[in-house]
């Protein structure tokens, strides 16, 4: 009897086991899943980016610099113009000198035949400013930004990388 008692505790135990081993294993939440792949590629990610960004100049031989061509000034005439009066106050003057960048040398003989157009955007822009207007470093900023789109207007299909003041006095 001790022995059907145990063979039935065996059974039973087994059963047990079989009950456990059909019952569904405890799987880990989704999230919990794709925090640890999102943390793996960032950490793998950051890994190869930095082998590649510091083994990648020790390894290879220096590759020669791009040539690249100094830029181009071009002067151009100085401008005087009367500024935009708002109100009472007396006649203000502004004058510019005013330096024109450009990306290539050769473009100095296809905008020379436009110097007028140029110089008449300016005039017509530079007329309509106030003092104000001029006002702080944001003021000059402004004022370059604007000239240097007025010329690339003015020289189209050509390109002026930039404007640059020599000097500029309001008086």
């Amino acid at each position: 009897m001790a022995k059907a008692k145990k063979n039935a505790d065996a059974g039973e135990a087994e059963a047990g086991e079989d009950a456990e081993a059909a019952a569904p294993k405890r799987k880990l939440p989704l999230k919990l899943i794709a925090m640890a792949a999102g943390g793996l590629l960032v950490v793998g990610g950051g890994g190869a980016g930095g082998y590649m960004y510091f083994s990648h100049g020790h390894t290879e031989k220096p590759k020669e610099e791009a040539k690249q061509k100094p830029a181009t000034f071009v002067d151009m005439p100085d401008v005087l113009v009367n500024l935009a009066n708002s109100g009472n106050e007396r006649t203000q003057y502004l004058k510019v000198k005013v330096v024109l960048e450009l990306p290539d040398p050769d473009l100095v003989a296809k905008i020379q035949p436009l110097m007028p157009r140029v110089t008449d955007a300016f005039q017509t822009y530079l007329r309509e400013l106030r003092r104000s207007d001029l006002d702080g470093s944001a003021g000059l900023y402004r004022l370059r930004e604007e000239l240097t789109r007025r010329v690339n207007a003015a020289v189209a299909p050509s390109h002026v990388t930039a404007v640059l003041f020599k000097e500029i006095v309001v008086q």
